[in-house]
């Protein structure tokens, strides 16, 4: 059983009390919320009479059926129109703050709550996400929950949770040019597959981690709900503690020096315990993209499509349909298969720093999106917008054939009119390529870093970045 680490300091911290099923009557520090799993939550309030606890604990935002071309009100959708109105009633009626479309804090949820730096050290923070272990890169213990819990958050502030095993994810070593963080824990998927993490809090840390920025350690962290852990989190440091200085919930003054005391305590003890330990070499890393229907299903750009023998026996069935629906290979190249449409963003890539390295990727190669490729960028929040566009960020996606948005989840789930059509081909930096994750039945999707998918855009097939950046391939 594991001790000492940041996960039990703060479970700890945030323990109401036992509950006699033994799960633990948890208290959440943060909720988050947006239009499509809180409706459901504040009807279920109202048809009882209840109100919501501790309204100024829930922070609200509306992005996953926001359109990302015509915002225009009423949205053409009549489903997403009535969305946005439940969630301008509900956090009217309730006390709650809402970052509108239009009030420039608005984007996606798990892009905003960092930005604003109401993610801190050491808190509990829930979302009816399933990435809301993003906010884990800040030392945070945060859960993506259902629509009931929602409901009990917004009723009670606490969740009933039963306590989690910790494993370590040690990476250790400099990561080669060409190689992000998303193919970071693209690879860490890859390895250790997307069952692994059920039951665990997996802990980030060695050398890699700690050279990663905040935004980079929010992609890692993002992920680790598709390895099957609960949560995902980095022990905060001098570079969380840089990110969130100045920001507008950060403490400030003498109460920002008792912060940072504290949140340096939270950190897991030299001597920590965990239930289990796994290391990686980042060195060993290439650029990684998923195959497979999973995104465990991955492989370096320069490997080809691994046959079945390379899977354990109980994953057969699951390799068998996987090249059944993305019309696949065993054997076959993953450099070279043409792609159909490019997007960039989503709550995993959607940050100032994965623009910036798309839009140096894009200038390196100094060419235009394939002419059969439709290409598009999604800031992740109108703060990412307007950042990138004062850089003219746009100006160079744009000027390369690349469709400039506004912020939303846009095709990472395509709740909204984002969609692929048929059997068409992604190359996304987003989190999940589950059948017909992207609006389509039908639709394949190739998952891997921003940088990937930009030159993927331009060559109108998969391609190697290392090759653009003058990097030898291992």
């Amino acid at each position: 059983m594991s001790s000492g680490t940041l996960f039990d300091k703060v479970w700890d911290l945030h323990a109401v009390r036992s509950l006699p099923s033994g799960q633990t009557q948890l208290f959440i520090g943060l909720h988050l919320i947006h239009e499509v799993t809180s409706p459901q939550a504040f009807a279920m309030l109202r048809e009882k009479g209840l109100g919501v606890a501790y309204p100024q604990r829930t922070v609200a935002t509306v992005d996953h059926i926001v359109p990302t071309q015509d915002q225009a009100r009423p949205f053409a959708d009549g489903l997403a129109e009535e969305m946005m109105q439940a969630i301008e009633a509900n956090t009217k009626a309730n006390g709650i703050t809402l970052h509108n479309v239009g009030s420039g804090k608005q984007g996606v949820v798990h892009i905003i709550a960092p930005e604003q730096g109401l993610t801190q050290p050491g808190m509990t923070v829930a979302c009816g996400d399933s990435h809301t272990a993003t906010h884990g890169a800040f030392g945070a213990i945060a859960f993506g929950i259902g629509t009931s819990q929602v409901r009990d958050v917004l009723l009670t502030q606490t969740l009933a949770m039963g306590r989690l095993k910790v494993r370590r994810i040690e990476i250790n070593g400099e990561l080669p040019p060409g190689v992000y963080a998303k193919d970071v824990i693209l690879h860490v998927l890859r390895v250790l597959g997307v069952k692994a993490g059920v039951g665990h809090a997996y802990e980030f840390a060695g050398s890699t981690i700690a050279a990663m920025s905040m935004e980079e350690r929010m992609t890692v962290c993002n992920m680790a709900i598709e390895g099957g852990a609960r949560c995902g989190y980095c022990n905060p440091d001098a570079t969380t503690f840089a990110y969130l200085k100045g920001r507008e919930y950060a403490p400030t003054g003498a109460a920002w020096d008792r912060a940072v005391a504290w949140w340096s305590s939270l950190a897991s003890d030299a001597d920590a315990s965990f239930d289990d330990v796994v290391t990686f070499d980042a060195a060993s890393i290439a650029p990684t993209v998923t195959w497979g229907i999973t995104p465990g299903q991955g492989i370096g750009v320069d490997e080809m499509v691994p046959t079945v023998a390379q899977f354990p026996a109980e994953d057969a069935k699951l390799v068998e349909e996987a090249y059944h629906y993305m019309d696949l290979q065993p054997g076959q190249a993953i450099k070279g298969l043409p792609i159909d449409v490019a997007f960039i963003g989503s709550c995993t890539n959607g940050r100032i720093s994965d623009l910036r390295e798309a839009a140096r990727v894009i200038q390196a190669h100094g060419g235009k999106v394939a002419g059969h490729v439709t290409a598009f960028i999604v800031p992740g929040s109108e703060a990412v917008k307007a950042a990138a566009e004062a850089e003219g960020l746009h100006e160079i996606f744009l000027a390369h054939g690349f469709e400039w948005r506004e912020a939303g989840c846009s095709m990472c789930l395509a709740m909204n009119p984002d969609k692929l059509q048929g059997n068409q081909i992604s190359a996304s930096s987003s989190n999940r390529n589950f059948k017909g994750r992207q609006g389509s039945p039908q639709g394949r999707t190739l998952l891997m870093s921003p940088a990937m998918v930009a030159l993927a855009a331009l060559e109108g097939s998969v391609a190697d970045v290392r090759n653009l950046l003058g990097v030898p391939a291992a």
